[in-house]
């Protein structure tokens, strides 16, 4: 696929109309180098509204013909999680570039397909964790990559819900890839394998829900370097979202939010704490246009995946996942096992 030599706006369609949707969306058409020409849904009424609300062209009833329309060049997917291997493959197989929400898909089976069938087809995918496209988030990694805190020895990151959520709540259903785990855990595991890599070994403990999804799970990781990662996640209580990262110099701590952070603090010893404060020309720190921009510089740039977000690491963080799952005993519909 050749890069988008014209300066014309990078053409967006919406696969989805729900909170995630409308979020990321918000954002978009704030962008001047973005357009978004067509929304679809399993409902034309939800499609329409959605359109209306965001001036948005064309609203579709369906998923196949927005993946059929010719005038888009990339698809944001945001469907809940059980979808996302049908929604963004049939995309990717009509040619059309994707973004597809976190997690990639339920398990690492269907996310090997994806990342086949982009690869096969030169087509763009990307897996929408936003954090990694973070400024500040970004400026941590270099950070830790150049030195600063020594060799990382430890990882600690935590992202819990308050709750309580009803059993027909989309977080405790199984069938559209319900619990705390691929929501909400997904984000420490990134967070913990953009500093380490694919962890050697993991152990797992979780509460399951009466329907089967965990409640809350707890996951140590370990490196054949000697780092371990320690990462909890939640839906049944609202944890502080915070990181920190031990190294054998030092230490940086986030102490709130650590997927979208105003600041992280540097310690190491004989030295003052050093603060990375959020830059305020990089706009709201929840924003996704930082995510939505790297999409489409990657596209202009002819490019079929982001370094930001590569395929190996989605693939990687979606094997921790499979592994965590398969030690606590969480399945999904129409899994095997």
């Amino acid at each position: 696929m050749g890069g988008m030599t014209d300066n014309r706006p990078v053409r967006w369609g919406i696969l989805a109309t729900g909170g995630i949707a409308a979020a990321f969306t918000a954002d978009l058409v704030d962008l001047p180098d973005a357009e978004v020409v067509a929304v679809a849904s399993r409902t034309e009424e939800s499609a329409k509204a959605f359109a209306e609300r965001f001036g948005i062209p064309r609203a579709y009833g369906d998923w196949s013909a927005l993946a059929e329309d010719e005038d888009v060049d990339v698809v944001y997917v945001a469907t809940p999680h059980s979808a996302h291997r049908t929604a963004a493959g049939m995309c990717l197989e009509a040619g059309r570039g994707v973004l597809c929400e976190k997690p990639f898909t339920l398990n690492v089976r269907e996310a090997e397909e994806l990342v086949a069938l982009a690869r096969g087809r030169g087509q763009f995918l990307m897996e929408a964790m936003w954090m990694y496209c973070n400024p500040l988030v970004r400026r941590l990694a270099e950070v830790v990559g150049d030195g600063v805190i020594g060799e990382v020895r430890t990882v600690q990151a935590d992202f819990g819900l308050e709750g309580p959520f009803p059993p027909s709540h989309r977080l405790r259903d199984p069938a559209q890839g319900g619990g705390a785990l691929l929501d909400l855990g997904v984000y420490p595991i990134s967070f913990a394998q953009l500093l380490l890599g694919e962890p050697s070994d993991i152990a797992a403990r979780a509460v399951l829900s009466d329907e089967g999804v965990d409640l809350q799970t707890g996951a140590l990781l370990s490196w054949e370097s000697g780092a371990l990662a320690s990462v909890h996640c939640s839906i049944v209580g609202g944890t502080a979202t915070s990181a920190s990262v031990t190294g054998s110099k030092g230490r940086i701590d986030i102490p709130h939010g650590f997927f979208f952070p105003d600041r992280f603090i540097v310690h190491r010893d004989g030295r003052d704490p050093e603060t990375f404060a959020v830059d305020p020309a990089d706009g709201p720190r929840n924003s996704f246009r930082h995510e939505a921009r790297e999409v489409m510089r990657a596209l202009r740039a002819g490019e079929t995946e982001s370094p930001l977000v590569p395929l190996d690491g989605t693939l990687a963080v979606m094997r921790t996942l499979d592994a965590i799952r398969d030690r606590v005993g969480v399945r999904y519909p129409g899994e095997e096992g």
